[in-house]
């Protein structure tokens, strides 16, 4: 593994954590091997790695995108991600909020559906702990 792919692999398992990445590559064939190893180095080792804008910001940025996109599968992933790299609940919010204007009531709809299933699961964790 060269250096960019291990900070990739660093930074995706303090930005998801290691039960995800554990998890993604387990799932891992011959066949999606090559997917995982260039979202790994490119995203993650390149992208997330890169001084311009602090892990807060792309948060948002990312949460922002997949929104607009309707890429609902991922979005759970990234407001975990996003409260783990400091961003808080009302300003996830914000967030969904203002994409809304820009691509769409429906997509942010959704997407305040999707995170407040996820707050609620990490509010029931923290209760529960």
């Amino acid at each position: 593994m060269n250096e960019r792919a291990q900070q990739g692999s660093q930074v995706r398992r303090e930005v998801l954590g290691d039960a995800h990445v554990d998890r993604a590559e387990a799932r891992t064939t011959e066949f999606t091997r090559p997917f995982q190893e260039y979202i790994t180095e490119a995203v993650w080792g390149s992208l997330w790695t890169r001084p311009g804008l602090d892990r807060r910001t792309r948060s948002c940025i990312t949460l922002a995108i997949l929104t607009a996109l309707g890429r609902h599968e991922e979005i759970a992933m990234h407001v975990r991600a996003a409260i783990g790299n400091g961003v808080t609940t009302a300003e996830i919010a914000e967030v969904l909020l203002h994409t809304g204007a820009y691509a769409g009531v429906p997509a942010a709809n959704a997407a305040f559906a999707i995170g407040q299933q996820v707050l609620d699961e990490l509010d029931g964790r923290a209760s529960a702990g």
